[in-house]
């Protein structure tokens, strides 16, 4: 089986990458609109199906695409629109726990796998100064919710329970155990 990535995610690749994991990558070009009022488990599952069935794939291969959505009070946070998108999603998750939501999907000439998997992170209380600081750096630019737990906004987390490379945007163990252990 030959696995093929449907995502530009650096972050995905790196993730693979780091656990031994041969892929290549193709990228999903799919419609990324969620109908309102899905359940934030359900919209990435949909998304990370339909990116794996944007792929073209041959015979001997799977196909594996990842949608990731930060979630607090029950509504999905995106990707910041600008710099004043970003500053209202970080205030709203200083000192809190919310939800990381990733979906996966894998497809096959003869089989399909969905599933998501949630990790809950808290953040430390941030000042202003810390999120326009950090915002400046535009890390937070391509991010659901507005940070990478990988990078400069590691020291705002106060703790996860769950998987972190699910925050990260690919649940690398679930991943393996339900599809790629026994292939």
């Amino acid at each position: 089986m030959k696995l093929v990535l449907a995502s530009k995610s650096p972050r995905r690749s790196e993730i693979l990458k780091n656990a031994g994991i041969d892929f290549i990558v193709r990228v999903a070009d799919a419609d990324e609109t969620i109908e309102k009022g899905t359940k934030p488990e359900d919209a990435v599952k949909i998304l990370a199906e339909r990116k794996a069935r944007a792929v073209e794939r041959a015979k001997d291969e799977t196909v594996l695409g990842a949608d990731t959505v930060v979630v607090l009070d029950g509504n999905i946070l995106g990707k910041p629109r600008n710099r004043e998108d970003a500053f209202r999603m970080l205030r709203s998750l200083s000192g809190r726990e919310h939800s990381v939501f990733t979906g996966v999907c894998a497809v096959s000439e003869n089989n399909s796998v969905v599933f998501a998997v949630e990790t809950k992170v808290e953040f430390f209380e941030l000042s202003d100064r810390e999120i326009d600081e950090y915002i400046d750096t535009k890390e937070c630019d391509d991010k659901a919710g507005a940070y990478g737990i990988q990078g400069l906004a590691s020291k705002f987390v106060k703790g996860i329970k769950g998987d972190y490379f699910n925050v990260v945007g690919l649940p690398i163990s679930s991943i393996y155990e339900k599809i790629l252990k026994n292939q």
